[in-house]
């Protein structure tokens, strides 16, 4: 299934952003060649959330229990394009069903472990046919099968259930024989084909399907492997789950291209990921800010684990420290890579190779692909962008004015599955893509305008731990509740999280809300667990703009004002 404009496809094919390498195809190249070589690897603590006990699988390996669980899916009726849908932690099996789909030529859909009967249900509704959703037996204390059996049985198009590690489903596996065989024979897949389709939230309340070809894919890695200076055969470690841009894309996708070992690991865990860093001897890892800086500051774990062989660490998501940068560059020769991002594909990155200042790398990033800019790293000259002014689309080229950032790229998506009209609003005349965030102009040392620093979200998305919350969603539910009369959302900031949930509320007269109370009727509602409010402001009334839609600036405002004075009147 091909969605790229056919034009555009013949454009980035001549510019050498795309060719005709698929997954499958470096799967197979590394398989070939690595023979015995560790190629994947579980945290060591898989049984403790989930089933089964922690396999260790060389490239050899790798690639007979790739076709076992191609040859599975294929006598379950999974055929090229078909829909497989994945809800699934970090675990070998995970990596297996995604390699299996390449191999088929299906389409996955990952979701996270986190979603719930509604996040699920609306998917399934957006995806429309799906062949099979795949899972594990449990997942910590959810009964990961049991509760997809349920919501399955009350759709008309039920997809076959296939589950990992729970018999009262069958298994994706299967003994590869002649039907695998006379497939795979008659198979091809174009490197534009669509391979996945993830989810995001984005500013809307109902999740939007974002697909993206091997050529996506496979771009993306490219410019996130030369960003963080991955070497070929590198040891990996990436705690994000594997469902989005950043999880898919350096912990499946970079792990491919460079040969690699990638080591798996979630949830996250402090001590389990300090202690894979050290044993495993990870040459390259992704980390949150918090935890880097955490680290600097506990004088006990720095000291307790060995991070000799740690080179390069990607963070992004929250605010970087210039301190923090510096501290891991002189202390423990560990670079630190800011990245930008967002499952659209649109990338930026600020790393030492072209931003060797620790307090600009943690602020700035290269202005890649303006007027006038030249690249510094090798996949700057396959990104375009451009600043607009969010009102007028004029195009913004003075340091310290805000506007929103337009990117073109072969890393971006194609468009919203099954939403045309969500495409149409998301690019402009000349295919950029309109990521929704602010950013300005900065200065470089020299006084040249070849930065630009993020400045903050155009509309309210909030991002808890990576993960992206409508307040719209949010306000819909909780609207339902029989003691409130209006309510909304907004985030607030978080040291760990990024940012937090806080339900502003206006209740009905006389009723006594609570914040257990809303949070239990929103998980009766069957929201996912990262999406619950942490904080309850009752309001008499919300504040309102001209139009008499909620000002959520003013709102923020509002919350971050009684946070503030709560955390006064506690010193006092």
């Amino acid at each position: 299934m091909i969605l790229h404009d056919a034009a555009l496809i013949r454009e980035y094919r001549a510019a050498g952003q795309w060719g005709d390498l698929t997954i499958d195809a470096l799967l197979r190249r590394n398989v070939a060649a690595g023979s015995d070589r560790l190629a994947i690897a579980d945290a060591p603590n898989r049984a403790a959330f989930t089933d089964g006990a922690p396999q260790r699988l060389s490239y050899a390996e790798l690639g007979r229990e790739v076709d076992r669980v191609a040859a599975g899916l294929l006598a379950h009726g999974v055929r090229r394009d078909d829909i497989v849908v994945v809800q699934m932690p970090n675990v070998v099996e995970l990596f297996l069903v995604y390699l299996a789909c390449a191999r088929l030529g299906a389409i996955v859909s990952p979701l996270s472990v986190q979603y719930g009967a509604h996040e699920i249900g609306q998917v399934l509704d957006a995806l429309g046919a799906v062949r099979a959703v795949v899972t594990m037996g449990r997942f910590k204390r959810e009964r990961s099968a049991e509760a997809l059996a349920v919501i399955l049985a009350r759709r008309a198009d039920s997809p076959r259930l296939l589950a990992f590690g729970d018999p009262r489903w069958p298994a994706p596996t299967a003994e590869p024989g002649g039907a695998l065989a006379d497939y795979l024979a008659g198979l091809r897949i174009d490197a534009d084909d669509i391979y996945t389709i993830c989810w995001t939230s984005g500013t809307i309340a109902a999740p939007k399907g974002v697909p993206r070809s091997h050529n996506n894919w496979i771009l993306y890695a490219r410019m996130v492997t030369e960003a963080g200076a991955v070497l070929d055969g590198e040891r990996m470690l990436n705690p994000f789950p594997a469902v989005n841009l950043s999880g898919i894309g350096i912990s499946l996708l970079a792990w491919l291209i460079k040969a690699g070992t990638v080591f798996l690991h979630h949830p996250f865990d402090k001590e389990v990921f300090l202690q894979q860093l050290a044993e495993e001897r990870i040459g390259f890892a992704v980390a949150a800010p918090a935890v880097l800086t955490l680290v600097l500051q506990d004088p006990t774990l720095a000291a307790s684990y060995d991070l000799g062989a740690l080179r390069s660490v990607m963070s992004g998501a929250s605010a970087l420290s210039g301190w923090m940068i510096d501290e891991y560059r002189s202390r423990f020769g560990i670079d630190i890579v800011n990245g930008f991002g967002s499952n659209e594909g649109a990338t930026l990155t600020s790393s030492a190779a072209d931003t060797p200042d620790p307090a600009r790398r943690a602020e700035y990033f290269p202005r890649i692909g303006a007027a006038g800019v030249a690249p510094t790293l090798g996949y700057h000259r396959w990104i375009r962008t451009r600043l607009v002014d969010p009102d007028s689309g004029a195009e913004i080229v003075e340091p310290g004015v805000s506007g929103e950032l337009l990117i073109r790229s072969g890393a971006v998506f194609p468009g919203y599955w099954r939403r045309p009209d969500l495409t149409a609003a998301a690019f402009d005349a000349d295919g950029y893509f309109k990521t929704g965030d602010l950013f300005q102009i900065a200065l470089d040392g020299d006084g040249a305008p070849n930065y630009y620093r993020f400045v903050g979200r155009l509309k309210s998305l909030i991002i808890r731990g990576g993960m992206n919350i409508a307040p719209e969603e949010l306000s819909a539910l909780m609207e339902g509740h029989p003691d409130i009369v209006e309510a909304d959302a907004v985030g607030y900031p978080d040291p760990v999280m990024g940012e937090r949930v806080c339900a502003c509320v206006v209740p009905r007269a006389g009723a006594a809300l609570t914040l257990s109370a809303l949070v239990n009727w929103l998980l009766a509602k069957g929201i996912a667990k990262y999406k619950l409010p942490e904080r309850l402001q009752l309001f008499a009334a919300l504040p309102r703009n001209p139009v008499n839609k909620v000002a959520r600036p003013a709102l923020q405002q509002q919350v971050l004002g009684a946070i503030t004075a709560e955390r006064d009147n506690a010193l006092a």
